[in-house]
């Protein structure tokens, strides 16, 4: 921007300012207003803050409050108006509000590869911008980079798309795949070719990192612009018809080469690589890297913000500049701090590898990390918004350990399930023990300790009934135990089980005092049959009550002094319930 209508740009904004503060000026301060209002100008800032000191040598210094307003009028007549409509709505929500956005023009996107599903790492930067663009009033976009045909695993698309889908709720509009827009992306390149802003390098790729250490151009650099449109098309033209071999050639950008940041140097925009591409026809063979594609999409698509971790930073300044050459928007880029999380193996190629190999029976085997997986055992997609929202869009680095990191999503899960979870017996490796002398009791529990509208569960129990064997191990001799909500019992010397007493305060009053347990009626009609997949992939069998039956696959339930756990299917003729364990 020339300097002069830099200058009739902001002179509103700094007579106001001026007349804001009696006719002083700070003017660190009131380029700050002005990039309040004008943040595209951020990236000007020396520029502009040399613009205010020249406005308030020439048109502040010695005037009036009085003057500065008829000059203000004279300027800007509606400037008063045009501020005070351009204030934004205020936001409220999770996070901290977003620099630059604006109530209902907010467009934020994700932009995973289709290596495999989505995993728990993906969850935190996904809910950060579904969260905003929820905030705002914008949109969403499901972006998915499929421009390195080498490392594409077929199913990852529909994968990708319904993890996406559970984590908004069904919000995803719009889903882009990056394979169907290459001629769009063909055409900019071209044009970056036909404006000399780009060239076609045919060196040796390790002499050329030699020569660009050294800040030294190429040969190909300088060639004429005719020359490397004639390249650019012999790009696209097969190897048996006298076409280049893949390897040969790339497209560079023209950069400074003397760039203190190497990699801002000349980088590559396009490749040729041969491989086989899922969704492209077979005679693609001209790629664009995740830097030129990712650049045209987040201008074309309409992208305001650009969300991502800061090992994005050189991304998006390469970014900026290849739009910059084009003459096309540039959308704000804002980064969090990188998130190392310790004791995590949440590699998709390797996974996909040991899932071959059958090391996993699938994306969804209780030993990964995967949102498949996550979603199976019963956790809730708010738990995972409150982690993002506790971490927020912070520059800061962290480290986030293995336990730390399931510690917290445990507890915000919990806050989500624990009112939901009615509550059941579950006796696992059940062994039957008779209690000699007790009558038959009608036992009757809550479903939810606190929500008495939901009723009760009840089944009747008599002298024969059935322990955990863990329980029944570690019953010490001549103590009084209990059956929750039933009667209290004791274990004689040689082993028999007997009848001692049934009200609570007895328990609670005896010397002797030994186990709470829970337990079962011993008989297949009382209770069902439950299979629990436990974490580290260990099943455990045992009896549960009857009424387990009657929930619906998805249900989160709370096995009594155990754990919290999903119904992952029933068989009601067999009297079978198979659960996944959540956590405690």
């Amino acid at each position: 921007m020339a300097e002069n209508e830099l200058k009739s740009k902001i002179l509103p904004f700094v007579l106001h300012n001026a007349i804001s503060f009696s006719g002083k000026v700070n003017p660190k301060a009131s380029m700050g207003f002005v990039l309040k209002h004008l943040p595209e100008l951020r990236k000007d800032a020396k520029l502009v803050l040399a613009a205010v000191g020249g406005i308030v040598e020439s048109e502040i210094s010695g005037k009036s409050v009085d003057d500065l307003k008829a000059r203000l009028v004279e300027v800007a007549p509606d400037f008063e108006a045009q501020l005070n409509a351009s204030k934004k709505e205020e936001v409220k929500g999770p996070l901290k509000p977003l620099r630059g956005a604006e109530k209902g023009k907010l467009c934020v996107r994700i932009a995973p590869s289709p290596s495999g599903p989505l995993h728990i790492g993906h969850a935190y930067g996904s809910l950060l911008n579904f969260m905003y663009a929820q905030m705002y009033g914008g949109e969403f976009i499901l972006r998915i980079e499929d421009t390195n045909p080498s490392n594409i695993y077929s199913p990852a698309y529909d994968l990708i798309l319904d993890d996406v889908k559970w984590l908004t709720n069904g919000k995803v509009v719009n889903c882009v795949v990056q394979s169907e827009r290459l001629e769009t992306y063909y055409k900019y390149g071209r044009d970056l070719i036909d404006s000399g802003d780009s060239y076609v390098c045919d060196c040796d790729s390790d002499n050329w990192r030699e020569m660009k250490a050294k800040k030294a151009a190429c040969s190909c650099r300088d060639l004429e612009i005719v020359d490397q449109q004639t390249r650019w098309d012999k790009m696209f033209i097969p190897v048996v018809d006298g076409g280049y071999s893949e390897g040969d050639v790339v497209v560079r950008l023209k950069t400074d080469i003397a760039h203190k940041n190497p990699a801002m140097r000349d980088f590559s925009l396009f490749r040729i690589n041969d491989h086989a591409h899922p969704k492209a026809s077979g005679a693609t063979r001209v790629w664009p890297l995740m830097i030129m594609s990712v650049a045209i999409d987040d201008t074309l698509l309409g992208i305001t913000h650009v969300l991502n971790g800061k090992d994005h930073l050189d991304n998006g300044r390469k970014e900026t500049l290849i739009l910059e050459k084009l003459g096309l928007r540039v959308p704000l880029y804002q980064h969090w701090g990188r998130i190392n999380f310790e004791g995590f193996a949440l590699s998709t190629s390797k996974t996909r590898i040991a899932i071959e190999q059958g090391e996993y029976t699938g994306w969804d085997d209780i030993r990964l990390a995967t949102l498949r997986t996550l979603r199976r055992r019963g956790y809730q997609v708010g738990a995972f918004s409150k982690f993002a929202a506790a971490i927020g869009l912070s520059p800061n680095d962290k480290t986030v350990s293995w336990d730390e990191f399931w510690k917290m999503v445990n507890s915000f899960n919990k806050e989500i399930v624990e009112p939901l979870a009615n509550r059941y017996f579950f006796v696992e490796d059940p062994v039957e023990i008779n209690v000699e002398g007790m009558s038959s009791h009608d036992v009757s529990l809550a479903m939810h300790p606190d929500f008495v509208d939901r009723g009760n569960r009840s089944f009747v129990v008599g002298p024969k009934l059935v322990l955990a064997s863990k329980d029944f191990k570690t019953l010490a001799t001549s103590r009084v135990h209990r059956l929750i909500d039933c009667c209290n019992f004791t274990v004689d010397e040689n082993g028999r089980f007997l009848f001692h007493s049934e009200s609570y305060d007895e328990y609670r009053d005896a010397a002797n005092r030994g186990k709470i347990l829970h337990y079962l009626p011993a008989g297949a009609s009382n209770v069902c049959d439950l299979e629990i997949m436990r974490m580290g992939h260990k099943i455990v069998k045992g009896s549960g009550e009857v009424g387990l039956l009657s929930c619906s696959v998805g249900d989160i339930v709370q096995l009594e002094r155990e754990y919290f756990a999903r119904v992952d299917r029933i068989d009601s003729e067999s009297g079978k319930v198979w659960l996944w364990e959540l956590h405690n």
